[in-house]
């Protein structure tokens, strides 16, 4: 007869191996499906940053990738091979590639079909014009650890190459353009050292994360800032992030001049003269954290400087009862979306498209619920024709559609700094689904 506790321990293993075989068999048929929605919608998401390019040949699914990657769902196993469904989620983390045991992840930029464009730096962040350096998501990496290592380093590298000679002009040894995670550790750096400094943005302290809208949580890891020591931050909230760059800010007397919109940077002598439409800025060197967002990209319609337009939404209280109009089709436009309708706002959604194909879970779950509901009112195939102070007139499958309304909210990405950087005269490259080229000492290549 068997024992007793030998026939419950072997009930106990059953059980255990069929749930578990349960919860795989659920996670394959979920990556199954998320597979065939984004072959389904025809559409190639773009991947700003580094991202994995997967060999096939290689990859044995077991699915080591999947579980480091803490961005969500941006990898799945599908068929027994690991898949990038969701490149527009990478950052830049690179974890993926550490853990793969058979080497099938190389992180790249670009696809074949889509370049991204980066500029050429030297192992010292330098540009191809000397003098000026770039740090941070300009350069292809968007992990806040990433850019704010990049940022010291460009400002140490180029604090060491200026010697003892004077200032010009009485300004500041470095000027740094952007205040982001890039900006804010240069800043920091060179308050470490005692060199000069002005930070200038053309939004304010914190960079892209202005743009997210409240309590959205931001992955990060352990870093050390400059003056203020550890970041010890792994996931945490926009206002909690932006609240301990304030306090560094505060802490190390930082100067950040914002709004100030770069517009052009003219080399005089061994010098560069910075132009803002608030007024010049003579440094001798510079530091480019400005983003890839670069300035939120314009539909180009009659109405869009007016008062009632807007491009990011910091507090959606105040328009509780007002009639609100979002534009865009991503993360950034269905959580503004999704806060002004918690917030009390008559809200509305309009998107070119014809479906929302690259949303995180949450968010598309939310929206669901909202349109299921009939919270939220969605026009899909949209085009925005007019902007009026208590009126939007649309175009809707081709129907020209009048509706009332109070404020409008754009979210349509930002124009990549691109034709910035060649009116600087900084050379770039573009990468194809290719990997990071390494610099060639001693100059950008």
């Amino acid at each position: 007869m068997t024992d007793p506790s030998t026939l419950i321990a072997w009930i106990t293993l059953a059980l255990v191996a069929a749930v578990a075989f349960l919860l795989e068999r659920r996670r394959h048929a979920r990556a199954r499906r998320l597979v065939a929605a984004v072959e389904e919608s025809g559409r190639q998401e773009e991947a700003p940053s580094i991202h994995p390019r997967i060999d096939v040949a290689k990859c044995i699914g077991c699915g080591s990738c999947v579980e480091a990657c803490p961005e969500g769902d941006a990898l799945v196993v599908a068929d027994g091979r690991a898949r990038l469904i969701r490149p527009s989620h990478c950052v830049g983390h690179g974890r993926c590639e550490q853990v793969c045991p058979t080497g099938a992840l190389t992180l790249v930029f670009g696809t074949a079909e889509r370049g991204v464009t980066v500029p050429l730096l030297d192992e010292n962040l330098q540009t191809s014009v000397p003098g000026i350096h770039a740090a941070g998501e300009l350069s292809g990496f968007g992990l806040i650890r990433t850019a704010v290592s990049q940022g010291v380093r460009a400002a140490e590298r180029l604090a060491s190459s200026m010697g003892s000679t004077g200032r010009t002009n009485g300004g500041p040894d470095i000027a740094i353009i952007g205040a982001g995670p890039a900006g804010l550790a240069a800043a920091l750096a060179c308050r470490e050292r005692g060199i000069s400094h002005v930070v200038l943005d053309q939004e304010g302290l914190g960079g892209s994360i202005l743009h997210y809208p409240r309590r959205k949580l931001v992955l990060t890891a352990p870093v050390r800032l400059p003056v203020v020591g550890e970041m010890n931050f792994r996931e945490v909230d926009k206002e909690s992030l932006l609240a301990f760059w304030q306090d560094a800010v505060r802490r190390a007397r930082i100067e950040i001049r914002a709004p100030r919109r770069v517009v052009a940077i003219d080399r005089e002598d061994r010098a560069f003269r910075i132009r803002t439409p608030e007024g010049d800025v003579h440094a001798r060197g510079v530091i480019l954290a400005v983003g890839r967002r670069g300035t939120p990209r314009r539909l180009g319609v009659s109405g869009e400087d007016g008062a009632n337009v807007a491009y990011r939404l910091l507090e959606p209280e105040p328009f509780a009862g007002r009639r609100v109009l979002v534009v865009g089709g991503g993360n950034s436009a269905i959580e503004a979306a999704l806060a002004l309708l918690d917030a009390g706002a008559r809200t509305r959604l309009a998107h070119r498209g014809d479906s929302f194909t690259r949303l995180a879970d949450a968010n598309q779950r939310r929206l669901d619920r909202a349109v299921q509901s009939r919270t939220l009112e969605v026009h899909l195939k949209t085009q925005i024709r007019r902007i009026e102070p208590a009126e939007v007139t649309l175009d809707v499958e081709g129907r020209t559609c009048r509706l009332e309304n109070d404020d409008v909210f754009i979210f349509a990405g930002g124009e990549l700094p691109t034709a910035f950087l060649e009116r600087l005269g900084v050379a770039t490259t573009t990468y194809f689904g290719e990997p990071p080229r390494p610099p060639a000492a001693g100059k950008a290549a």
